[in-house]
């Protein structure tokens, strides 16, 4: 069966190169076995396959400076566009507001070189599915990105536009002018990149966008380094790439526009990650009994909203790798099966089953994959011991220096989910309070007063589309109140 098409990718901002690079180094490493697979020549884009960049040692944290520190594969000369006065240096870069960004996509020059290169990857593709857009959502990038993705939205209509709001865990948060303007940058860029896009996912180990501080996220088996973008976007990295799996398999039939479709209606433009990294399930376990353990799924939301969720949702695409898919699950002949999922006459059934139970009367899309994740060099070594070089589970940690884990399975979804409702409208609480009168520096950048409120309201209006039943007597008082 013929893949579904290729996909240009677009990485917008130091953060998103950061999650970019792990991520084409994890299609690299993902040899096609025709059974469903990832190739980065279905990506079709910005990287030319070729001899690694980089070592195949670990880097150490301290060693990292930047994303091209890691990066695995040689990038065509296309591939990179430097905006010279907005050059990375170490800290936070220049680029701190929305309105600078936009700025950048309205000189002629700059609109002119983005879509020559854009012009050429497209003509390479023999079937343009779309774009898979990478943004820095916390600093000026977002705005960059807003203008990007609506030339995309004006030029290429009818192709899959699927963006990825990227936020670093460390990002100057002891700065009060520096985090008021990540909260609204954050908020300008959700507006602005979920109208033009097909799909909009914020992505971060952040506890929270808002500008309350929260605790980062955390995992069962990986102690990474928050401070680290190396470590923090290897995670999203990982998460990225199996979210993504349905529309970049060799033999999928499903297409980004039919993922975005199937979770976007209402008016849901915002959909929320979650990944269990690695998946826990123990060496040679079949697929049912993997299941049944988790009499709730054991994973981990990836977009940060706050709270941590009731676990419902309106909609959802699920992706299982790693786990048994080539294995016969049903029982022997003559002994009954010991569950139901254990009676299903194959892997995908019997997630499918799975999601059903936990997520009664909900749409769930499933895929199984044989293919784990990929973790070799250069991606980080900061597994729990208690993992085997697969990534499976053991009962106690080796007495002897364990090996490194080569590959992970991985559980992972998207949701439209109302927990995003915490998100948005808690931006927009936030925001609400502003004096705007002492953040004048933020709009002589380009931004003006009423389109910023202006933008607030699509945010109120964007969040009302998660609300189930007891927020909107909230959202109808606090509109009252106004």
């Amino acid at each position: 069966m013929a893949m579904p098409g290729e996909a240009v990718t677009l990485q917008l901002g130091h953060y998103a190169g950061c999650v970019g690079a792990h991520w084409w180094g994890l299609q690299e490493d993902a040899s096609p076995d025709g059974k469903g697979s990832t190739s980065s020549a279905v990506q079709g884009a910005s990287p030319t396959p070729s001899p690694p960049a980089v070592s195949q040692e670990v880097p150490s944290g301290g060693s990292v400076r930047s994303w091209s520190d890691y990066l695995h594969v040689r990038l065509h000369p296309k591939s990179l566009y430097v905006i010279p006065q907005y050059m990375h240096d170490g800290d936070c870069g220049c680029l701190e507001a929305f309105g600078q960004g936009e700025s950048l996509l309205q000189d002629p020059g700059c609109v002119e070189e983005l879509e020559d290169r854009l012009h050429f990857y497209v003509e390479e593709c023999d079937y343009l599915q779309g774009f898979q857009v990478l943004c820095d959502l916390h600093n000026g990038f977002s705005g960059v990105g807003a203008k990007v993705t609506e030339l995309l939205c004006d030029e290429y209509s009818g192709k899959g536009i699927l963006t990825w709001g990227l936020t670093p865990v460390s990002s100057n948060v002891e700065d009060s002018q520096k985090n008021v303007y990540r909260v609204m940058n954050t908020a300008l860029g959700i507006v602005r990149l979920s109208s033009h896009s097909s799909l909009f996912c914020p992505l971060s180990l952040r506890g929270s966008l808002g500008v309350k501080l929260q605790p980062p996220v955390t995992f069962p088996y990986i102690d990474y380094d928050p401070s680290l973008n190396y470590h923090s976007s290897a995670v999203l990295a990982a998460a990225l790439d199996t979210v993504t799996a349905p529309y970049r398999l060799c033999a999928s039939q499903g297409s980004m526009m039919h993922l975005a479709e199937t979770l976007t209606f209402s008016g849901r433009k915002v959909v929320a990650a979650w990944a269990s990294l690695p998946f826990p399930a123990r060496r040679g376990c079949l697929l049912p009994e993997a299941l049944c353990a988790h009499p709730h799924v054991p994973w981990t939301l990836l977009s940060p909203c706050g709270e941590r969720g009731t676990g419902g949702c309106f909609a959802q695409s699920v992706v299982l790798r790693g786990i048994g898919k080539e294995s016969p699950i049903s029982s022997s002949p003559g002994k009954p099966p010991s569950s139901a999922l254990h009676a299903c006459p194959s892997s995908e059934e019997a997630l499918q089953m799975y999601l059903n139970a936990l997520f009664p009367g909900i749409f769930s899309t499933s895929h199984v994959l044989g293919q784990p994740c990929p973790t070799q060099p250069p991606y980080p070594q900061f597994f729990s011991p208690l993992l085997t070089t697969q990534g499976f589970l053991l009962d106690e940690p080796p007495h002897y220096s364990s090996a490194a884990v080569e590959s992970i399975p991985v559980l992972a979804a998207l949701q439209a989910a109302p927990v995003l409702r915490a998100l948005l409208y808690g931006l927009y609480k936030d925001l609400q309070k502003l004096n705007t009168r002492r953040w004048g520096s933020f709009f002589s950048a380009g931004v003006e007063e009423d389109e910023f409120h202006e933008a607030l309201e699509e945010l109120r209006t964007l969040s009302q589309c998660y609300e189930t039943g007891a927020e909107v007597d909230e959202s109808e008082d606090d509109a009252e109140s106004d």
